[in-house]
């Protein structure tokens, strides 16, 4: 690992994965456990192709690099742009990683049309008509559709998967069926799906989505859930486990 210059506001964490480090900003939005589990969801290919639409500071593609044969990375804030660059840098993992500064909204001046195996995101979950929006503009605009929408992300994502193509996604559940009709729409039909739960009791607060480019509807597998936390409270031993290989989230 190169040893890193950080800025005003940057810290530097461990991942407990590959010996890799993340910068990130206090001031702008840090990775959280819906990262973590979207890193772990997908079954890859080593071969694959992978683009992630939003990344952030860099996480997935930091905690998928060895999974996978490469990852492009697009970003619209120059500042997370240029924070997922030097992660990127820091790691010694510019042969595997390419991070672009750069709206999905306006993938087709990005990438040629149907050049990945795999796209994964982690897009803002609310739109802006619903709950608080921070006061943070980087932390708004990962948590509300102020840059982006459902249907934008979902658009981008078909653009650019081949034909049979994974798109991977992390979201509430109470917009699951927008985005399965967002998905259909778009040649694209949801094959796996698994809910997280804070506690076995407790109702699901997010939901893990694959979805393949030209299969046909139906065929749906749903994985039992996905329980963060025990009754004490404590982690439980999936997530215990995903956190020992994956690193650590927020």
């Amino acid at each position: 690992m190169r040893t890193p210059s950080l800025k005003e506001h940057e810290r530097l964490d461990d991942l407990m994965r590959s010996g890799r480090h993340i910068i990130q900003n206090t001031q702008e939005f840090c990775f959280s456990l819906d990262a973590v589990l979207l890193a772990h969801f997908p079954a890859f290919s080593p071969r694959a192709r992978v683009l992630e639409l939003g990344t952030g500071t860099g996480v997935i593609p930091l905690l998928i690099a060895d999974a996978v044969r490469s990852v492009d990375a697009v970003e619209l804030s120059p500042v997370m742009a240029d924070i997922a660059a030097r992660n990127v840098w820091m790691n010694e993992l510019e042969e595997k990683i390419r991070v672009r500064q750069g709206d999905y909204r306006a993938i087709r001046s990005l990438y040629a049309a149907e050049s990945f195996d795999w796209v994964l995101a982690n897009p803002p979950y609310r739109p802006v008509c619903q709950g608080e929006i921070s006061r943070l503009q980087g932390i708004a605009r990962a948590r509300h559709e102020i840059t982006a929408t459902l249907a934008d992300v979902v658009a981008a994502a078909r653009y650019a998967l081949r034909y049979g193509g994974h798109f991977a996604l992390v979201h509430l559940p109470e917009r699951l069926g927008e985005i399965l009709v967002a998905l259909h729409a778009h040649q694209m039909e949801a094959k796996r799906l698994r809910f997280v739960q804070p506690k076995a009791a407790k109702a699901p607060n997010m939901v893990l989505i694959e979805a393949v480019v030209g299969a046909a509807p139906g065929g749906l597998r749903v994985a039992p859930p996905l329980i963060v936390h025990a009754a004490d409270g404590s982690y439980t031993e999936e997530i215990l486990d995903i956190y020992g290989r994956e690193g650590q989230a927020e």
